[in-house]
């Protein structure tokens, strides 16, 4: 099935099934009898689209996206997603020490007074009267005002709870997306949920993280429908923070900048930002296969 798939007794010609040569529009899928509830669902939960433009596309994306997260849930079993023991600092941690390997250099709690640009281009980082030399260098918005626009705000919660969430089977962690058509909004409202379990929380405490893009003057009752889904809770925290990202793609001046964090908790935009930012800086997209290939190289074939 290279484009599109009907149910069988059943033609695009039947119901006015829009083809427009690559696939069936998920525009169109009322045709197999859907609840908005089960497209909503399909579209925001599983395929982890953050707006209904998907809709208006071909579906093979949106297929290949359903096929990540059920590959995901099979491989993993009780959930498509991973979460590093000890919370998310475990990333930056690993990375220094795989950077260390490869000869890279950590300068910690260094101020950073000047970016030293020459003929358009960067050279160097200054620091209490020291320039770290570079070809190109890789920042967040806040190292470069001058080089990023205002995209919008997220508001994220942090509650702190005696309890799991329920309706969750009592689940240690969790992600829940509650679609923008469920709530009257233009965003999602999302809900990561983590505890004691990944040694992030006291024994029998939770953390659970509602965020969403902040879309009126009152960002606090935006958010109130994932709230009601933690109550009772012991303690929160809110934040409301600027989304900003970059004026231009940084190939000309050689510094490369990253958008702020969004509202999802499922990290898919900001590992698509740092594809992004590989390929502006190399030239060429991330071949991920190759990376397998070096690793069966050093580890042998991996088990089927």
């Amino acid at each position: 099935m290279p484009h599109g798939w009907l149910p069988r007794g059943r033609s695009p010609r039947s119901r006015d099934v829009t083809w427009r040569g690559t696939g069936l529009l998920l525009k169109d899928l009322s045709v197999f009898d859907l609840g908005q509830d089960v497209i909503d669902f399909t579209g925001h939960a599983l395929a982890l689209y953050r707006t209904d433009d998907y809709l208006d596309q071909p579906c093979l994306e949106t297929i290949n996206r359903i096929k990540l997260y059920s590959e995901s849930l099979a491989r993993y079993g009780k959930s498509p997603y991973l979460y590093p023991l000890y919370g998310l600092g475990e990333l930056p941690q690993g990375f220094a020490r795989l950077s260390a390997i490869y000869g890279g250099t950590y300068m910690l709690n260094k101020p950073v007074d000047d970016i030293i640009m020459e003929n358009g281009k960067v050279v160097g980082v200054k620091s209490e009267g020291e320039v770290a030399r570079c070809k190109q260098l890789i920042c967040d918005p806040s190292y470069i005002p001058d080089r990023v626009r205002k995209a919008g705000q997220v508001i994220r919660i942090i509650c702190i709870l005696s309890h799991p969430i329920k309706n969750t089977n009592d689940a240690n962690s969790c992600q829940i997306i509650i679609p923008q058509n469920q709530v009257n909004r233009k965003s999602d409202i999302y809900v990561c949920m983590i505890s004691y379990a990944h040694n992030v929380a006291a024994q029998g405490k939770y953390i659970a993280i509602a965020s969403t893009t902040v879309e009126t003057t009152d960002p606090e009752k935006e958010v109130e429908p994932a709230l009601e889904l933690l109550e009772p809770i012991d303690q929160k925290f809110v934040a409301i923070s600027d989304l900003y990202e970059p004026i231009d793609d940084g190939c000309e001046s050689q510094v490369f900048c990253s958008c702020s964090y969004d509202a999802t908790t499922h990290f898919e935009t900001t590992c698509n930002d740092i594809k992004d930012i590989y390929k502006r800086m190399a030239g060429m997209a991330f071949d991920f296969e190759n990376m397998k290939r070096k690793q069966n190289d050093v580890f042998g074939e991996a088990e089927q």
